[in-house]
């Protein structure tokens, strides 16, 4: 595989997993840190920021709710924005470190825009969340192979 379709493949599928779309980064991450071809932190980079950016789509649509909330595309549900509004009012932005969880951590960066949480703070917390997911994994991968 060459390199840009390995930073390439990594990069899309951090994105997606951002957003509604099924993908599974921290898969396709694991898998070329263990074929151990790539430097690490060249992988980590190129996960982060996809999936930092997908978030940043979720604070887009959660700003522009109004316009689309309804479309069959949207990538939240209803139930799951109320929920997320719900522990964004209760926790502030604080909840944003939980932007890397599974199934929650979607709805609450659109629940983020939603709630007009300011850009900078937005993106600070929300790339710690991230970045930090993958140096974890990461180093758990690194530990075993």
């Amino acid at each position: 595989m060459s390199a840009l379709a390995a930073y390439g493949g990594l990069f899309l599928a951090a994105f997606a997993a951002a957003t509604i779309l099924p993908a599974q980064s921290e898969a396709v991450l694991a898998g070329l840190l263990a074929a151990g071809s790539h430097a690490p932190a060249l992988l980590i980079l190129i996960a982060g920021t996809g999936n930092v950016l997908g978030s940043v789509v979720n604070w887009l649509l959660g700003r522009g709710i109004e316009r689309f909330r309804g479309a069959r595309w949207f990538p939240v549900s209803q139930r799951q924005l109320d929920r997320a509004g719900s522990w964004y009012r209760k926790y502030g932005w604080w909840s944003l470190l939980l932007s890397w969880v599974p199934v929650i951590g979607d709805p609450l960066t659109v629940a983020a825009g939603v709630m007009r949480e300011p850009f900078a703070r937005f993106l600070l917390v929300v790339s710690i969340a991230k970045f930090g997911r993958y140096i974890v994994l990461a180093a758990l991968v690194l530990s075993w192979t």
